[in-house]
């Protein structure tokens, strides 16, 4: 373990309101030249130590990809009830952290629209602020037609890591999670000639031969729920829980809650490919007995670094604004892709190469790069 990985992180803030009640902690992981950048996570069970972890995942996406910005992370304790005050509230709570170099965006439980309530509750515009990014457009502009950027470098991840191992044709894809990671990385894989055999969401697992994924997206709502009503036919349904594990599958992707593969269920796991399109998706344990049954795993922080990658391109002024409006989208998606690729690549030649955990070898090669 580094000094890097046993750091206390620079600043947390336990949130209890401002005009109102919030429950909630944000954490800054590490700052560069004073500026952080992270998602805003909302359940009813985030804890402050999973906000610490997500924030430390941040630091670690934004080196892998060359970014000049530190890690940081929000999280609400809160079911989603009185969405609205709640926004307002964590906004004027945050509102000196906003202003004063971090950057908040959303994650698991949090859609642009909650983002844009608590960004004008906080009179936050990331161009009018210390570090200002001199865009010619808005935030909402810039960033909204990216909002599958996530899903696309999870894509590219997953198909990366299937040719490294010598995938051809077609593989049978089990996405766990169908929020809007998973549903871009369906999409993503589909259009690519890979097969979706299964998806699941909170309320258990659709599975078939093959899945019509657009159909199934248009019977989903923002938070990643299936309508069972409106199903296309011929699928199977099953309410049992991580019944998606049992599906046969070459490739299985991790799209929602934190440890949904864990110690108790990880035995059962089919595919022997892995890819986290969410956050914290596997557990420590899970992850060891993965590497121990022969399978691979590529981590969140290799995997899902799209979002906050957009995001931080923007921050650290790189983004070509002159371009127009789908050159600039392409040319993001691009350079996230570029970079998500290789470090897939990197990581999968290193685990090859060496016995134990590839990432913290990854990480100091891509310090070292940052360093020159």
């Amino acid at each position: 373990m580094t000094s890097q990985d046993q750091q206390e992180p620079a600043f947390v803030v336990h949130l209890n309101g401002s005009g109102g009640t919030v429950k909630g902690w944000v954490v800054a992981d590490t700052l560069v030249d004073g500026l952080a950048m992270g998602g805003t996570r909302m359940t009813t069970s985030v804890t402050e130590d999973e906000v610490r972890g997500l924030a430390r995942g941040m630091t670690e996406k934004l080196t892998l990809v060359g970014l000049p910005i530190g890690g940081a992370k929000a999280g609400i304790v809160s079911d989603g009830t009185n969405r609205e005050e709640t926004f307002r509230t964590f906004g004027r709570t945050v509102k000196p952290l906003l202003h004063g170099g971090l950057h908040l965006g959303i994650d698991l439980g949090v859609t642009p629209a909650d983002r844009a309530l608590f960004f004008a509750e906080a009179g936050y515009d990331p161009r009018r602020r210390a570090h200002a990014v001199p865009m010619p457009i808005d935030w909402r502009t810039y960033y909204e037609p990216l909002i599958d950027c996530t899903g696309h470098g999870v894509g590219v991840s997953a198909v990366a890591a299937l040719e490294a191992r010598g995938r051809q044709g077609s593989a049978r894809v089990v996405v766990q999670g169908f929020g809007a990671v998973g549903r871009a990385v369906a999409t993503f894989l589909e259009d690519r000639g890979h097969t979706v055999v299964a998806v699941a969401d909170i309320d258990g697992t659709i599975s078939a031969d093959e899945l019509p994924v657009r159909d199934l997206i248009a019977v989903t709502d923002e938070f990643g729920r299936i309508d069972r009503g409106r199903l296309p036919s011929g699928v199977t349904v099953s309410g049992e829980s991580d019944a998606w594990l049992d599906v046969d599958a070459d490739l299985l992707v991790l799209a929602a809650q934190k440890d949904a593969l864990n110690t108790e269920n990880a035995h059962r796991l089919r595919a022997p490919l892995v890819v986290e399109g969410g956050n914290l998706t596997s557990s420590a344990d899970a992850k060891q007995k993965v590497a121990a049954a022969g399978a691979v795993l590529v981590p969140d922080v290799v995997a899902n670094v799209g979002g906050a990658a957009a995001a931080g391109l923007a921050i650290a002024r790189l983004v070509p604004f002159d371009l127009p409006a789908d050159a600039r989208k392409q040319w993001v998606f691009d350079w996230v892709g570029e970079r998500v690729r290789a470090n897939t690549l990197a990581l999968l030649e290193i685990a090859a190469s060496s016995a134990g955990d590839p990432l913290p070898e990854l990480l100091a090669a891509r310090r070292k790069d940052r360093e020159r």
